[in-house]
């Protein structure tokens, strides 16, 4: 039996310059947002430590 992907992307609001953004759930280094340069997700060798808003999750 075959199982589906475990990795999604997500698209996520950064919460100090409500930039939209879409990251990928399981990074391997930490993610800043492309207009503020705050932390939008840190990497902990797995699923990522999500700091904003997530928005919507996308297959």
């Amino acid at each position: 039996m075959k199982k589906g992907p475990t990795s999604r992307f997500i698209k996520v609001k950064c919460n100090k310059c409500k930039n939209e953004q879409i990251i990928f759930g399981k990074p391997s280094t930490d993610v800043k947002c492309l207009v503020c340069g705050k932390i939008l997700s840190k990497a902990k060798g797995g699923k990522a430590e999500i700091d904003g808003q997530i928005l919507e999750v996308l297959s």
